[in-house]
C-alpha cells in the first residue's frame, strides 16, 4: 500500500474512517493503526500520531511523548528515504482503549471534513527542491518538541495540528497547507515562552 491509496479529495477523513474501523478492538497498538496503511506508507504512518496527540487522548501521560518521538522517527526515514518504516518496539507496543480510540476520532469527523473540502493543488513550489525537504524538517522538529512541551497546555495539540496540515500538503498536494502548518508552528512556540514569562514575572 502506499500514500496515493489514501484519497487526495478527503486525506483526511479517510484517515480517520481506518483507524476508526479498528476501535471495535478492547485494545489498539501503534501497530495496528499503522499496519492499516501498510509498510511504505510513509506520509499516512506520519499522520496517525499527529492525529492521535489532536485528539482528547492527548490528556494520557507521556501520550504526547510517544506520539512525538513517532513522528520525529517517521520524519527521519522519509528524509533518508527509506523504503520501509521502522519504528522501536516501546513505541509499536503502546495501547489505548479500543472503545475510547473510537471516541476520540468521532469528535474529529467535522474538523477533518471542514479541512478536506477546501484542498486542492495550490502552490506547487512546495513540491521541489530544495523546498520539497521543508515538510520532513518541519515535522521532524514538530516531533522532537512534544516531549520537551507535554508539560505545557495545548502545545502539543498545536504541534500536531501543525504535522496534520503537512501531511495533507503531501496527500493533497496543497502547499497552502505548508503555509497553515508553518503558522501553527509559530503559534505552538509562542506559548512556552508565555509560560515562562508568567513564571519569572510572578
Amino acid at each position: 500500500m502506499s500514500d496515493t491509496d489514501v484519497d487526495p479529495h478527503h486525506p483526511l477523513r479517510a484517515m480517520i474512517g481506518r483507524l476508526e474501523a479498528l476501535g471495535d478492538a478492547e485494545t489498539v497498538d501503534l501497530r495496528m493503526l499503522l499496519r492499516a496503511f501498510g509498510e511504505a506508507s510513509f506520509v499516512p504512518a506520519l499522520t496517525v500520531p499527529a492525529i492521535l496527540v489532536v485528539s482528547p487522548l492527548s490528556g494520557i501521560p507521556l501520550f504526547s511523548t510517544i506520539c512525538g518521538l513517532s513522528i520525529a522517527l517517521i520524519s527521519i526515514q522519509i528524509v533518508l528515504r527509506r523504503r520501509h518504516l521502522w519504528l522501536p518496539g516501546f513505541i509499536l507496543d503502546r495501547r489505548v482503549n479500543g472503545p475510547r480510540l473510537k471516541r476520540a476520532l468521532a469528535r474529529l469527523h467535522r474538523v477533518a471534513d471542514w479541512i478536506d473540502e477546501r484542498t486542492t493543488e495550490r502552490l506547487r513550489i512546495f513540491r521541489h527542491r530544495p523546498l520539497s525537504w521543508l515538510v520532513p524538517v518541519a515535522c521532524l522538529i514538530c516531533g522532537l518538541a512534544m516531549p520537551f512541551l507535554e508539560l505545557v497546555p495545548f502545545s502539543s495539540s498545536i504541534l500536531g495540528t501543525a504535522v496534520i496540515f503537512f501531511s495533507i500538503s503531501l496527500l493533497a498536494r496543497d502547499g497552502l497547507f505548508v503555509v497553515l502548518g508553518l503558522v501553527m508552528m509559530g503559534i505552538a512556540s509562542t506559548i512556552p515562552l508565555f509560560v515562562l514569562g508568567q513564571i519569572t514575572g510572578a
